[in-house]
C-alpha cells in the first residue's frame, strides 16, 4: 500500500513543475563542471573538450534535420553554450523520442483505415475545380495527411465549452453501438463524472466505449490506476504513452487530440478537454473561452479512422473500420454544410501539416484572416506570412489571453507583439481571462477548428487534430464570435509597445532562447 502511494505521487507531478526542475538541477550541474574545471585545471579538460565534441556533432545533426529553421537554431545555440546542460535538456526535450519503426506503423496503420474509407471519398480536385483558392488547400492536406474533402457533413460551432457540453452529453446518451472518447486531459469533477456515468450505464447496455487519454496530459488529474477502474466499469481504456521519470525524452511526443465519435455519426472536436474549467464550472485562469465544432455526417469518418488508427498504434488490436460506419440511409439523410476536411497532424511523419494549413490560410487570404490561440510562439515562416499580408492590405488580427495560464509563455508570446503590430497586424488580449480556443478564419470562406496551438511544441511534437472548412455556416459563426469578443479585448499598439521596461525585454528575449521548451 505504502508503495503504490509513493508511485501515486511520482506521477501526479504537474508536468510543467517537472520540465522547470529538471532544467534547475542541469544548470547546477554545468555549474559545478565549470567550478571543477577551475579547480583542477587540465587534469579534467579533457571531459570538457569531449562534451565540446559532442555538442558539434548533434549540432550538426541538428542542422541536418528537415525541422522549423527557428526551432533548430534555439536548440543550436543552447547545445554549443552550455554543452553538458544543452546536451542533457536536449535529449529530454529536443530529440524525437520516436522510433522510425514506430513511427513507420502508426503511419501504416493510419493509411490502412483511410484505404478502408477511401471508397466513399472524393478528390479535392473533383468537388473544388471551381475554387482555386480552396483547392489549393485542401490539395496540401490531401497529398500530404491523407485527408479527403467531404460533403453531406452538417456542422455546429460552439463558440464557448459551456455551449458544447449539453451536446455532448446528449450524443452520448443517444449512442446504441460505439462510444470512442481520445482526450490531452481527463479530469474528475462536474463535466467528466457526467460523462462516466453516462458511459457506465452504456456499457451495460453492450455499447463499445473506449477512452484514449494522454498519461502527461492527465498526470495531475487521474491516478495511476485508472485505467483499471475504468475497465471495471466495463469501459475499455488506453493510456498514451505512459511517463517514465528518468532522462528520457520519452514525454517529448504527446496526444494532444481531442475526439469524440458516436456510432459513426456524430464527432466533436476543438480545444475543449473533460475537466470543469473548460466549461466554466471552475474558475482557474478568469473566465475560460474555448471552442469546438461538430460535425453530423460523411465526414465523421475522418475521426472514427483517427481513433481508431490511435487505439491499433497503443493496444496492438486491430478493428475493421467498416464495423464502426453509419448506415448508407442515414448519409443519405443529411444535407452538405459546405465542405471541408478533418485532418491529424503527427510527429510520425516529415510534414508540419498543422502548421502548413495555418500558413495556407495566410496566404489564400484577400480580405481577412482572424486568429484566436493561446500561445504565440512562432517561427520565421509564420512572422513572415503574418507581416506580408498584413502589408499587403489583408486585415490581419489576433487575440490571445489576458489571463496567463503559464506565465513564461505569456510573455514569450508578448515578445512577437512589436514587430507584427509595426507591421499593421492587430492584437487583441482577451480581457476576462484565458483563451484556450484555436481557430482561424478567412474572408467569410474558410475556417480551421481545432487542437492545434502556436507554439513549438504542438506545431512539431504532437499528434492533433482539426477540421478546415469551406462555404460552411460554421465559418461565419468562428468569424461573428471573433468580432464579439473584441469587445472584451485591450487591443495592444506601439505606444504600449514602448512602455515595457528594459528588463522585460531582455526576459523576453532570453525566453525566445528556450521557446521550444516551453
Amino acid at each position: 500500500m505504502r508503495k503504490e502511494k509513493k508511485n501515486r505521487r511520482l506521477v501526479r507531478i504537474p508536468v510543467h513543475y517537472l520540465r522547470f526542475t529538471m532544467l534547475a538541477l542541469l544548470f547546477f550541474v554545468q555549474v559545478a563542471v565549470f567550478v571543477m574545471l577551475i579547480d583542477y585545471g587540465a587534469k579534467y579538460f579533457w571531459v570538457y573538450t569531449t562534451l565540446e565534441v559532442l555538442s558539434a556533432v548533434i549540432t550538426i545533426a541538428l542542422i541536418a534535420r528537415s525541422d522549423n529553421p527557428t526551432y533548430k537554431i534555439a536548440w543550436i545555440v543552447v547545445i554549443m553554450a552550455l554543452p553538458i546542460f544543452g546536451i542533457c535538456i536536449y535529449i529530454v526535450f529536443g530529440a524525437n523520442s520516436l522510433k522510425k519503426a514506430d513511427m513507420m506503423r502508426l503511419a501504416r496503420i493510419e493509411r490502412k483505415y483511410v484505404a478502408e474509407i477511401k471508397g466513399d471519398l472524393r478528390r479535392s480536385s473533383d468537388c473544388l475545380a471551381d475554387s482555386p483558392r480552396a483547392l489549393l488547400q485542401a490539395k496540401y492536406l490531401e497529398n500530404t495527411a491523407s485527408a479527403y474533402v467531404f460533403d453531406r457533413t452538417e456542422t455546429k460551432y460552439y463558440p464557448l465549452g459551456d455551449l458544447l457540453f449539453p451536446d455532448l452529453v446528449e450524443a452520448l446518451e443517444s449512442a446504441e453501438k460505439f462510444i470512442f472518447l481520445e482526450y490531452f486531459i481527463i479530469e474528475r469533477g462536474v463535466m467528466w463524472n457526467t460523462i462516466l456515468d453516462i458511459l457506465t450505464e452504456k456499457a451495460k447496455q453492450g455499447v463499445d466505449v473506449r477512452v484514449i487519454y494522454d498519461d502527461v496530459g492527465s498526470m495531475l488529474t487521474l491516478p495511476h490506476s485508472y485505467p483499471s477502474k475504468l475497465r471495471a466499469l466495463g469501459i475499455k481504456c488506453a493510456v498514451f504513452r505512459r511517463f517514465i521519470p528518468v532522462l528520457s525524452s520519452s514525454f517529448n511526443n504527446r496526444d494532444h487530440r481531442k475526439i469524440c465519435v458516436v456510432d459513426g455519426k456524430v464527432a466533436f472536436t476543438g480545444g475543449v478537454n473533460l475537466a470543469d474549467e473548460y466549461i466554466n464550472v471552475r474558475e482557474r485562469f478568469g473566465h475560460w473561452l474555448d471552442s469546438g465544432v461538430r460535425l453530423r455526417g460523411a465526414g465523421v469518418a475522418s475521426f472514427t479512422a483517427m481513433f481508431l488508427s490511435m487505439w491499433e498504434y497503443i493496444t496492438l488490436k486491430e478493428s475493421k473500420i467498416a464495423d464502426f460506419l453509419p448506415p448508407s440511409d442515414f448519409l443519405g439523410s443529411v444535407s452538405s454544410d459546405g465542405y471541408l476536411v478533418p485532418y491529424g497532424d503527427s510527429p510520425c511523419d516529415d510534414y508540419q501539416v498543422g502548421e502548413d494549413a495555418y500558413l495556407n490560410m495566410i496566404s489564400q487570404a484577400e480580405r481577412y484572416i482572424y486568429i484566436c490561440t493561446p500561445y504565440l510562439a512562432i517561427g520565421y515562416n509564420m512572422i513572415t506570412a503574418l507581416t506580408r499580408a498584413a502589408k499587403a492590405g489583408v486585415d490581419v488580427r489576433i487575440m490571445t489571453p489576458g489571463v496567463p495560464d503559464k506565465p513564461p509563455v505569456h510573455s514569450l508570446s508578448r515578445s512577437y507583439y512589436e514587430m507584427l503590430i509595426k507591421a499593421g497586424v492587430r492584437i487583441y488580449e482577451y480581457l476576462p481571462g484565458f483563451i484556450h480556443s484555436k481557430t482561424f478564419v478567412c474572408d467569410d470562406a474558410f475556417a480551421i477548428c481545432g487542437t492545434i496551438n502556436l507554439d513549438f511544441r504542438s506545431l512539431c511534437l504532437h499528434h492533433e487534430c482539426a477540421v478546415w472548412m469551406y462555404e460552411s455556416s460554421s465559418v461565419e459563426k468562428i468569424r461573428d464570435s471573433f468580432v464579439e469578443n473584441i469587445g472584451k479585448c485591450q487591443e495592444l499598439d506601439m505606444k504600449w509597445c514602448k512602455k515595457t521596461p528594459l528588463i522585460t525585454r531582455c526576459w523576453r528575449i532570453l525566453l525566445r532562447l528556450f521557446s521550444p521548451l516551453l
